[in-house]
């Protein structure tokens, strides 16, 4: 009788931990879509929209071409620093997930989330510092004309490779938010009551 009454507990308990992890793996799913969802939106919306604006016919009516440059600058600079957040989150949501799920990184996922997170610190730790370095020089009135136009050119071909490396980036987020959205809430640890008749 105390046996079955042990056993009835141990069951009630067990229902209860696997209900507390499906929550628990929910709220994580969630939080981590949510990031990415974040994340990918800000690239979209800053490479197609908000960064071609601050170079249209519009703006530049507006304001001088080297004002456009530093209110641009100031704005790449706060889309780094949320690239860089989302990415660190993005990094701990999987390891958190892996780690409560007991199941090892899936290669693609840790694939593209690994480029992406590189890329956004390449941008913005290499590309954006050289870019605004060149803007400078493009507008110095105490530069020759020469190096002005040198810096300009260089500009252009950095700028070029700029918006290259976030199309990757991009392409890389499409993938890791789908992969996100369809793997498994599942642990690799199968439970003793499938063995049970």
């Amino acid at each position: 009788m105390r046996a079955l009454i042990l056993r009835a507990r141990i069951q009630t308990w067990q229902s209860k931990k696997f209900f507390y992890n499906g929550r628990v793996i929910g709220v994580l799913r969630f939080l981590g879509l949510l990031n990415a969802a974040v994340w990918l939106g800000a690239a979209i919306s800053f490479t197609f929209a908000l960064g071609p604006a601050f170079f249209s016919s519009e703006m530049k009516a507006l304001l001088p071409a080297f004002h456009n440059g530093v209110a641009a600058e100031i704005v790449i600079q706060r889309y780094f620093i949320l690239l860089h957040c989302c990415g660190g989150i993005a990094l701990l949501h999987l390891i958190l997930e892996k780690l409560y799920l007991g199941k090892q990184f899936e290669r693609l996922t840790l694939l593209t989330l690994a480029l992406a997170i590189s890329l956004a610190l390449l941008g913005g730790f290499w590309l954006q510092p050289k870019l605004k370095q060149l803007h400078l020089k493009k507008y110095d009135a105490r530069s020759s004309i020469a190096l002005r136009s040198d810096a300009e050119q260089s500009f252009k071909i950095w700028h070029g490779v700029s918006q290259t490396l976030n199309l990757f980036m991009i392409g890389g987020l499409v993938v890791y938010f789908w992969r996100l959205s369809v793997s498994s809430n599942s642990s690799r640890f199968i439970s003793k009551q499938k063995f049970r008749g």
